[in-house]
């Protein structure tokens, strides 16, 4: 006897649909093909083993060895390691004050945010005395790493002891200091280009007539930053031929505004009739203090300035019409955030760095902003 045959009903598809991420599964696939073999392997074999593209594999390892899930050897081999602390740079800010520090400031905070560092954030209040505290908070709160952003050089030496004694790596903006990797622009050639633009503007509206040339330094900064004052005279120079040396006249205007605006505003009331006078600034904060001055004076028609670093105010400045800030050079402040997490992050592994890091710059002047 045939047994009844039982209707068979269509099964209804009940998964449920996943939302994965494809390539963050390939990445855990990575990761736990390395904590099982327990070993180094090269990434050959991982590839071999997961049967993910070779590209795909590369661009993984990297990333782990980048966040510091995996060690890479000299020889390629890829190797898990325990997951480190939550690391914390310390950083001291130059001032609140300054709008170049804040815009630095706020750019390394986004950085850090980015890949998971913890910031401790100081504010050196342009002051050495200060400075040097906040170096002692870093080495009592055991950050990992230290980015010191002040002006004093004298202090430099003290700093630069501190970190190296509790073995904490340092990274200097601007100003070196010892033990110290440096960081910032190439002050010299920033200056030559800042004048340059000043003697092409003197030929261009002047015909090559320059009475005066001023620079507005930041003496307390030491050689290197007081390049950039160096670095325009010579760019001066470099456009304008045979100009006799007693009309280069540096000031100490430590980088601030007020203080640039007493110092112009005297030189120019000592000068009532001359009508061809370049200013270099190290700061913008000091090329703002200059175009104060030279604004009550009224003497818009007479003097030109070029200034360091394109803060907004003097981008604000530039845009107005027959401003007496013709340019600035952009020190590209937004690049600094992610280049010093970078830096700090390959001295932590020990890896080579250059002593010298220099960021990219650029001249930005009124016609541009036109």
């Amino acid at each position: 006897m045939v047994a009844p045959q039982r209707e068979i009903m269509p099964v209804r598809k009940t998964t449920k649909r996943l939302y994965l991420i494809p390539v963050l599964s390939k990445a855990l696939d990575i990761l736990e093909l390395l904590q099982e073999e327990n070993q180094p392997m090269t990434l050959e074999a991982i590839h071999r083993k997961t049967r993910i593209s070779k590209t795909t594999v590369y661009r993984i390892l990297k990333t782990f060895v980048h966040r510091g899930y995996l060690s890479q050897s000299p020889d390629g081999l890829y190797r898990q390691v325990t997951r480190p602390k939550k690391m914390r740079f310390g950083f001291a800010g130059q001032s609140a004050d300054m709008p170049f520090s804040n815009e630095v400031t706020e750019s390394l905070k986004d950085a850090a945010a980015s890949v998971g560092v913890d910031l401790m954030i100081l504010d050196n209040r342009y002051d050495a005395g200060t400075a040097l505290k906040n170096a002692e908070e870093f080495v009592r709160s055991k950050v990992d790493l230290v980015i010191e952003f002040q002006v004093e050089q004298e202090v430099a030496p003290m700093i630069g002891d501190k970190i190296a004694g509790a073995n904490i790596p340092l990274i200097a903006i601007d100003i070196p200091h010892p033990h110290a990797t440096y960081f910032g622009v190439d002050n010299y050639r920033v200056g030559i280009e800042a004048g340059e633009t000043l003697a092409a503007h003197a030929v261009a509206n002047w015909d090559g007539k320059v009475e005066w040339v001023l620079g507005l330094d930041l003496a307390e900064a030491g050689p290197l930053v007081q390049s950039r004052i160096t670095g325009a005279f010579e760019g001066v120079r470099n456009g304008i031929s045979d100009l006799p040396v007693e009309l280069f006249v540096r000031m100490d205007a430590r980088g601030m505004r007020e203080r640039s605006k007493k110092l112009i505003m005297d030189f120019l009331q000592r000068h009532p009739k001359d009508k061809h006078i370049l200013v270099a600034a190290a700061t913008d904060s000091s090329a703002l203090g200059a175009v104060d001055a030279v604004r009550e004076l009224k003497r818009d028609k007479h003097v030109v300035v070029v200034g360091q670093d394109c803060i907004a105010e003097a981008i604000a400045e530039m845009r107005r019409d027959k401003s007496p800030l013709i340019g600035s050079v952009s020190h590209e402040a937004s690049s600094y955030g992610p280049s010093l997490v970078h830096l700090g992050l390959q001295l932590l592994r020990g890896q080579t760095v250059p002593p010298y890091n220099y960021v990219a710059h650029k001249m930005v002047t009124q016609k541009m902003l036109e």
